[in-house]
């Protein structure tokens, strides 16, 4: 099989790499907790509530309010997903209204002029997807000091910018889930490259620094060998992908893919290179996008969890913040039909473990 093409074609749309070093070019200063590598599960010190609060407390309990749900950016399945559960538990409650609006690309600078813009129109409560959670802080702050509460999901600011953050899986969970699946594919001595949007986009930075953290621990002869940006564009997605096909050759054993745009776009590169069954992808992303690749055996595992359940835990979330049934120093909440979730890092409501898709189980859900 040849597994070589001209890389001058794509050479204009290749980012410079993060390579594995210590600690990788694109983490934060948190420490990293990587889980036991037999599973069994890890100890978690409770923190003392970190988040922020409005700067006055409007008195809506049980009353109608309005939300504005700004994410990351509009027009993608996985957001849509979102939305859809939002929309669900808007319904389920009676007495919240929620729109979502947002840039039509991953760009920070966008994202914060929504948000800005809705501050203005005044919303009771706003929830975000951060694209860098340094970035956006001002402007929750700004909508906090309004009076505005401000509830994050799918990826967090800076804690004091928000009140909570409903986190999809906890970090170290999803790095050993993404680590473990991969090491079963390319063994225990495999090489392997990453597709994230932007080395600083906040969920995926964490999830590849408990990635580095578990594999060094738990799989240590597997080699990192890069890491590149593709923003949330299918296109770049596909040709960066292609690009570590060539420039890495038989070396390259798998691709993991950290957003729900990177991973079919990767999968379609390794399709396309002929390379299905020499080069595994790993990754996270919707099902319906990945069920082509599923079915033809070129991807045996999509890790995520159900981004509708994690949309409308965000609004319940909200709604008990605004009714008063979720304060700090609590140590769960009631979230409708997800029933009781927990409070976790000082201010962040986990939804849950992360899922695996595989062929078995992946025609069982549409989203």
């Amino acid at each position: 099989m040849l597994r070589t093409m001209t890389l001058a074609l794509l050479a204009g749309v290749f980012a410079v790499p993060a390579m594995a070093q210590d600690r990788w070019d694109g983490a934060d200063s948190l420490d990293t907790n990587p889980l036991a590598c037999d599973g069994s599960p890890g100890e978690m010190a409770m923190k003392e509530y970190d988040g922020g609060q409005p700067a006055t407390m409007s008195d809506k309990m049980g009353q109608e309010i309005t939300l504005i749900d700004v994410p990351k950016l509009v027009g993608i399945g996985y957001f849509a997903a979102t939305t859809k559960g939002q929309a669900e538990a808007a319904a389920e409650l009676g007495n919240v209204n929620v729109s979502t609006d947002g840039p039509t690309e991953a760009n920070i600078d966008d994202q914060i002029t929504f948000i800005d813009n809705y501050i203005t129109q005044g919303v009771d409560g706003i929830l975000f997807a951060a694209n860098d959670p340094v970035a956006i802080a001002p402007v929750l702050k700004k909508a906090l000091g309004e009076g505005i509460h401000v509830v994050g999901y799918d990826a967090n600011s800076e804690p004091d910018a928000r009140e909570w953050f409903v986190n999809q899986a906890e970090f170290n969970g999803i790095g050993k889930a993404m680590i473990d699946a991969m090491a079963e594919e390319i063994g225990a001595d495999g090489s392997f490259a990453i597709v994230t949007s932007t080395f600083t986009t906040p969920n995926q930075a964490r999830w590849i620094a408990e990635m580095q953290a578990y594999q060094a621990a738990c799989h240590p002869n597997m080699t990192w060998l890069e890491t590149v940006e593709a923003q949330e564009d299918n296109n770049l997605s596909f040709n960066q992908a292609t690009t570590l096909i060539n420039k890495h050759g038989d070396d390259l054993d798998g691709i993991f893919g950290m957003t729900s745009v990177a991973t079919p776009a990767s999968a379609e590169a390794v399709t396309q290179a002929g390379a299905c069954g020499e080069i595994a992808v790993v990754g996270l992303a919707t099902p319906n996008a990945m069920k082509p690749y599923v079915a033809s055996d070129c991807v045996k595992s999509v890790v995520l969890w159900n981004p509708v359940d994690l949309g409308y835990a965000a609004v319940y979330v909200m709604r008990a913040v605004v009714d008063g049934k979720l304060k700090p120093g609590d140590k769960s909440v009631e979230a409708g039909k997800l029933g009781t979730l927990s409070v976790v890092n000082g201010s962040e409501i986990l939804l849950g473990a992360p899922f695996i898709f595989t062929k078995d189980n992946i025609n069982d859900f549409d989203f």
